[in-house]
């Protein structure tokens, strides 16, 4: 059973007179953004948890790894937001991170149950456009690099989008990677650092696709009443992303850290994710209205331990490919 807010409450009460206790948060950039989910969270752990809550940004999901590699145990963050199954096996190796004592989320399309790192949120990644300017998008990875379609990515050595894009290709093509890779050159505008760039330029209209999620339509809909932007259906399948969340083993305020996790699979949580990052909850809760769109009808994933020893293959491939 997961913990209630009444025992967060139980749990977290401290003595009036006592310094108020800070939970720091490490996060990428688009989460703590006035638009993202940060800001909700914030206000919603902080009514029950009689404590501050401090979110720290690290750059995009993928930067967020180099950091704690390079801070090691000297890390102030309690807390770790953002990371992705990609990632993982690589997190756990630099030993930092403890047991959260969570139960597995309950929401996810592939079962995932992790003592260091539990799911917040997921989706599929996918590439966006607008249909009035491209009513029939490409269909695969071949078709989009037979066009003249100029599309924005995001570095997979700062991006946990950049990172899911390079899987995608080597789960769906495997030795073929390489080729993709050289047919899709010419149709790379340019490589952003985040994602919020990548989407920046996209909506200012200087790309014709993004890659982002099959999620990310719904912020046009509901955000916005514009029903002009779409995700483009790849035959090869669709590479799924899981966000997850861990405790670092040299947190100063564990306990806290532990009420923390539990929030994050609270309805409190859970409800505010679709809205504001516009992602599948990991919890069992109701999409609001305008949220679902069509779904993929093939996931591809890699499992962690091998996101973890195809990576630096994938990534060579990558380079070696744009570079010629």
């Amino acid at each position: 059973m997961r913990i209630s807010l009444a025992a967060f409450i139980s749990c977290l009460a401290i003595p009036a007179a006592a310094e108020t206790p800070v939970l720091t948060v490490l996060t990428y950039d688009s989460f703590i953004s006035e638009w993202g989910p940060g800001p909700a969270v914030e206000k919603a752990f902080e009514s029950i948890c009689s404590c501050d809550v401090r979110f720290v940004s690290g750059g995009d999901g993928a930067s967020l790894l180099a950091r704690l590699q390079l801070e090691g145990a000297s890390s102030e963050a309690d807390v770790v937001l953002g990371l992705d199954t990609n990632l993982t096996a690589a997190a756990e190796a630099t030993g930092l991170f403890a047991p959260h004592g969570q139960p597995a989320a309950n929401a996810l399309p592939t079962a995932y149950d992790n003592a260091l790192f539990l799911p917040y949120d997921w989706s599929w990644f996918a590439f966006v456009y607008d249909k009035t300017k491209h009513p029939n998008p490409p269909k695969s990875f071949e078709e989009l690099a037979a066009s003249d379609l100029k599309v924005v990515i995001q570095d997979p050595r700062s991006s946990t989008p950049g990172l899911g894009l390079l899987l995608w290709v080597k789960a769906a093509y495997g030795d073929r990677a390489a080729e993709i890779w050289t047919g899709l050159s010419d149709n790379i505008l340019t490589v952003t650092p985040g994602w919020s760039e990548a989407y920046g330029l996209f909506t200012e209209g200087e790309a014709d696709m993004v890659l982002s999620y099959v999620t990310s339509p719904a912020y046009h809909r509901i955000g916005e009443q514009d029903d002009t932007k779409d995700w483009a259906p790849f035959s090869e399948g669709h590479y799924l992303q899981v966000e997850v969340s861990g405790i670092l083993a040299n947190s100063d305020q564990p306990e806290l850290a532990q009420a923390f996790m539990a929030f994050t699979q609270s309805p409190e949580f859970q409800s505010v994710i679709p809205e504001t990052n516009w992602m599948y909850p990991a919890t069992d809760i109701a999409l609001p209205e305008g949220f679902e769109t069509t779904r993929p009808e093939k996931s591809l994933l890699f499992s962690d331990v091998e996101a973890q020893s195809t990576r630096q293959a994938a990534l060579e491939e990558w380079q070696s490919s744009l570079s010629q």
